[in-house]
Parts: C-alpha cells; sequence; structure tokens
C-alpha cells in the first residue's frame, strides 16, 4: 500500500488447548507513519507477545503505560494504543476462566489495565518476554504458532484448576449476550447471588452483571458496524430505549451508536478487529481534538483515518 504494508494471520489454537484459548492472530504492521487505534471493550482477556516494537497504551485517565508485551483482563473502558508505525507479535485471545487458568492471577487484578506479562507472579509469567523473543526469531508464522501450541499446552497443564460452574455460567452469559438475569444464572450452577458474583470476580474478572454489559455492547456494536439501525439495536440487544445504548457506548467506547457506525465505515478498522466477525477497534487520526468522538478516559481521541489502511 502507498503508506507501507499491513499483514494479518489467523492461527487456530491446538484442540486441546480449546474452547479456552480462543484464537492466535499473527500481526506485521509496517507503515510510514505513527497509527492511533481505538479498542473498545470485548468478551476476552487478551495476551500480546511482541516482537521488538512497544506499544503506548493509555486508559482512564491514568499514565500510559509502554509495553512490548500486553496482558490485559476484561474491560468496562476504551483504551487507545499508539505505536511508531512499525509493530510486530502474536495476540492470543482468550476465555477469561482460561485466563485465570493460564495466569493463576484473580483477573480483578486485570481488569480494566494493561499490564506486563512479566510482572505478574504466575507460571504464565515465567519466561514471557523470552518466549516472544523465541517466536519472532523463527521464519514463518506456522512455526510460531507450533511453538506457541507447545508452550500454552504445558503451561496449561502447570495453571491453576478449572471451575466446570463458571465455565458453564459464561457460557450461558456469552450464548445470550449477557441477557441472562444473575438470580437465573445462579440458579443454573446451583449458586448464591452472593457466591457467583464472588467466583466472577476471581475467575472471569467482573462481576456477572457487569460482564453482561460487555456482551451486550459488543452484540450492538456488531449489529452497528453491519449497517442496522440504531433503533433495532436497541430493541434486539434489551436496552429499555434508545437513549440507553447511547449512554452505554459513551460510557463504554467513548462515542455514541451512531459515531461508532460511522467511524466503523473506515476499511482499516475492519482489518483491526481483534476478533473475528466483530466490531472491536477504530483506527483513529494522528492526534488533535475530534469533532466525532468526546473526551473520554482514554484520553483525547482523534478523527478515524479513512484514508489509512
Amino acid at each position: 500500500m502507498a503508506r507501507g504494508s499491513w499483514e494479518v494471520v489467523a492461527g487456530q489454537p491446538h484442540p486441546a488447548l480449546r474452547p479456552g484459548v480462543l484464537s492466535y492472530r499473527g500481526i506485521r504492521l509496517t507503515l510510514d507513519r505513527p497509527r492511533r487505534r481505538l479498542e473498545t471493550p470485548i468478551g476476552a482477556a487478551t495476551l500480546l507477545l511482541g516482537f521488538e516494537q512497544p506499544i503506548r497504551i493509555s486508559r482512564d485517565g491514568r499514565p500510559p503505560a509502554t509495553l512490548v508485551c500486553v496482558c490485559n483482563g476484561l474491560t468496562t473502558t476504551p483504551a487507545v494504543g499508539e505505536h511508531g508505525g512499525r509493530i510486530s507479535g502474536i495476540e492470543i485471545l482468550l476465555e477469561p476462566w482460561a485466563a485465570f487458568s493460564l495466569f493463576g492471577t484473580p483477573q480483578y487484578e486485570l481488569a480494566n489495565r494493561s499490564v506486563d506479562p512479566d510482572e505478574l507472579p504466575h507460571v504464565l509469567g515465567q519466561g514471557v518476554g523470552e518466549l516472544a523473543a523465541a517466536l519472532g526469531a523463527l521464519p514463518r508464522w506456522a512455526d510460531r504458532f507450533r511453538l506457541l501450541d507447545d508452550v500454552l499446552l504445558r503451561w496449561s497443564r502447570a495453571g491453576a484448576p478449572r471451575s466446570p460452574r463458571v465455565e458453564r455460567a459464561w457460557a450461558l452469559l456469552r450464548r445470550d449476550w449477557g441477557a441472562v438475569p444473575v438470580p437465573r444464572l445462579a440458579e443454573e450452577v446451583g449458586w448464591s447471588v452472593r457466591h457467583l458474583e464472588n467466583r466472577f470476580r476471581e475467575r472471569i474478572g467482573l462481576g456477572p452483571k457487569a460482564a453482561g454489559r460487555v456482551l451486550r455492547l459488543q452484540r450492538a456494536g456488531r449489529m452497528l458496524a453491519a449497517g442496522r439501525g440504531q433503533a433495532e439495536t436497541a430493541a434486539v440487544c434489551g436496552f429499555y430505549d434508545q437513549a440507553h445504548p447511547s449512554g452505554e457506548f459513551k460510557a463504554m467506547t467513548g462515542c455514541t451508536p451512531g459515531e461508532f457506525a460511522a467511524a466503523r465505515a473506515a476499511p482499516a478498522s475492519a482489518m483491526a478487529d481483534r476478533m473475528s466477525g466483530q466490531a472491536t477497534s477504530l483506527v483513529l487520526g494522528p492526534g488533535g481534538r475530534s469533532a466525532v468522538f468526546s473526551k473520554t478516559g482514554a484520553g483525547e481521541v482523534g478523527h478515524p483515518d479513512r484514508r489509512s489502511r
């Protein structure tokens, strides 16, 4: 392309790692200028194994974190990632309960945060940087995905025991895009509401109600990006009225549903999505206050750059 090149390679995790490990995505981006991207909340934890170049991540008005390898728990607020135009690595998407099993760290400690995985005191934190360097040194994406399978299988065998009831509750919530009432969810798995909430925070990172908000937002974003109207989206996703999703969008993405749908018209946004078939990202223009987006906790968000690819 005129401004550089973009390579994205999808990889399927080993069957023994599924359904906890959702996907691998190899990324190599070489542009002639910096790139800024807004990431909306998704119903998955992520681990980015960067090969060389760092990313600067801003969220919730906190001081930005500059990281090569990045671990994210579930989030309810947007983040802006920036880099100098060159970045490469593998992004791993995980069910939150699988992240708990691998990391051995309560997921509420990772909620709404972007951290260096080597700083976490768990089995996965042993050699993450070394793993990323080994992956970057291999010549082909297929070789990298095979090495990743081998390492994650070893880490999963040494990880924390799984909880079938948490996994079932999360699967039910995901199946209905967050629409299952919390008392019914607790009844389905044979726990009290309070116990379910405590276990969710430990192994999912958010309580079931907050996690349901994220899943509902994910569904709404997908519908809007597909061209569905705001009123229809509000009704299908279970919002009280058309104003309700607008408020949720503003809080969780930094823009209204209409602004989100308009920004998603930029082809580069779809190329940047972390989850297949989901609208998760917006490619932003270089700096400046936007007429499209308001000031969010993630910082000043710039115009979607419709020329970027």
